[in-house]
């Protein structure tokens, strides 16, 4: 798929859901029916292809320095008339149309969230975190996201608010309305949860979840071999009931568990009457235990078959999970998702949909641009930073494709394997602005 495909879909998804505006209005029959200098098309295109800096600059860029140009005040009554949903649509849209799943092959996708702070608003409780005795409070958003490892693409995105943020429903309702047919769902331990592996193996895909190394967590009641490494298989039968005749059968830990009906799981009943019949859950999986450095030992539960995939190879697959940790971090400080253009939550959930849109925009076409191979000491790959620029420019008609194409090809940047950094975790700060903002 080459560049000039890959913008033609994307302009085909924007135009799609500007010609549904009604469905994405604030205001249906009223918004978006007046001629405007900012129709929604353009309003779509224009945001999407902004990015760090001030609105009268992206208005200069999306106008082309014409004198035809709305003023700032425009662009910030248009699109607080456009739901965040538009730019939802348009990124589901584009993503189905570029990425186009193998019904044999097994995706690799990691699942993972991410905070946002977003600019202090205490009248919005929904997003309003009082903080700590060493924090003070803050508003934010929570960004969850389904990441292609081997493509590079975001194939699924939830956008909660921070205080009502809940990453395992996140991780449910992606995996029930994903389109792939067949993926292996890699996550940390922040995942655990038999409700969260059970949506997977409803859909008919793989889990490789970390888990907690001690005694909490799935791992607590089972019966495990007293070794430091070791492999074991599981068939789990999930229950709410207590009955005298189930609490014999619970005596055999590895096979029977009881749930509370504190504790969601949404394939049993939360509440059942004496005389309605016991159903159960059954829940097949795998806890494997290896070493990653000397006395440093990782856990991880998965429903991989154990011939093709021992040990070694689950711990491969995990650490590939690391992509969407650098995915991420590309998004925010490349792409510039830090940098708002408005102090409304909602406005500021459409720009996150929009450099999603970007990201995978610009992964698409680095991916398509064939880099030559010289026979050197590393492997290079393209520079993300520099073919974030170039596709940009692209995307808003200042460059064509030939010049895209060698502009990535020229600026690569050596692929270091095996590095380690400290993980930091404090909360990325707001980036500061100062021009007029909604």
């Amino acid at each position: 798929m080459n560049c000039t495909t890959i913008k033609r879909l994307l302009k085909t998804s924007i135009k799609e859901v500007a010609e549904k505006h009604e469905l994405y209005s604030v205001n249906p029959g009223k918004d978006f029916t007046r001629t405007r200098k900012l129709p929604i098309e353009k309003l779509l295109s224009g945001l999407i292809g902004m990015s760090g800096k001030s609105l009268t600059n992206e208005l200069i860029d999306m106008f082309n320095t014409s004198s035809d140009m709305p003023s700032t005040s425009a662009l910030v009554q248009q699109r607080s008339k456009l739901k965040p949903e538009a730019f939802g649509t348009v990124f589901e849209s584009f993503t189905n149309k570029i990425d186009k799943p193998n019904t044999n092959k097994l995706r690799m996708l990691a699942v993972d969230g991410s905070a946002i702070r977003i600019p202090f608003n205490p009248e919005d409780k929904t997003t309003y975190m009082p903080g700590g005795s060493t924090q003070s409070p803050y508003n934010k958003l929570h960004l969850n996201a389904l990441y292609d490892i081997e493509k590079k693409l975001y194939v699924s995105v939830n956008i909660q608010d921070g205080m009502l943020a809940n990453e395992h429903k996140a991780l449910q309702q992606m995996v029930d309305i994903s389109y792939i047919p067949l993926a292996l769902v890699i996550a940390d331990r922040s995942y655990e949860s038999y409700n969260n592996l059970a949506h997977i193996q409803e859909k008919g895909w793989f889990f490789l979840f970390r888990i907690k190394d001690g005694y909490e967590g799935i791992k607590e009641g089972l019966v495990l071999p007293d070794k430091n490494e070791f492999d074991s298989s599981f068939s789990l039968k999930l229950c709410r009931k207590n009955t005298n005749e189930l609490k014999e059968l619970y005596k055999n830990r590895n096979e029977y568990r009881r749930l509370k009906s504190n504790r969601c799981f949404d394939y049993l009943p939360v509440k059942s009457k004496k005389k309605d019949p016991v159903v159960f859950y059954t829940l097949n999986f795998r806890i494997a235990r290896f070493a990653i450095a000397e006395d440093t030992y990782e856990t991880v539960i998965t429903n991989l078959d154990s011939d093709t995939y021992p040990p070694e190879k689950l711990k491969e697959l995990y650490a590939s999970r690391w992509g969407i940790e650098t995915s991420f971090r590309d998004l925010k400080h490349t792409l510039g998702l830090l940098k708002f253009h408005s102090k409304k939550a909602m406005c500021i959930r459409q720009e996150i949909y929009a450099q999603m849109i970007m990201y995978n925009f610009v992964e698409m076409i680095t991916s398509s641009v064939a880099i030559k191979h010289k026979p050197r000491k590393r492997i290079y790959k393209a520079n993300f930073s520099v073919a974030t620029h170039v596709c940009r420019l692209f995307y808003l008609g200042k460059t064509s494709p030939p010049k895209v194409e060698s502009t990535i090809c020229k600026n690569l940047i050596p692929i270091r394997p095996n590095r380690h950094f400290n993980r930091t975790n404090s909360l990325a700060a707001l980036s500061g602005f100062f021009y007029r903002v909604a």
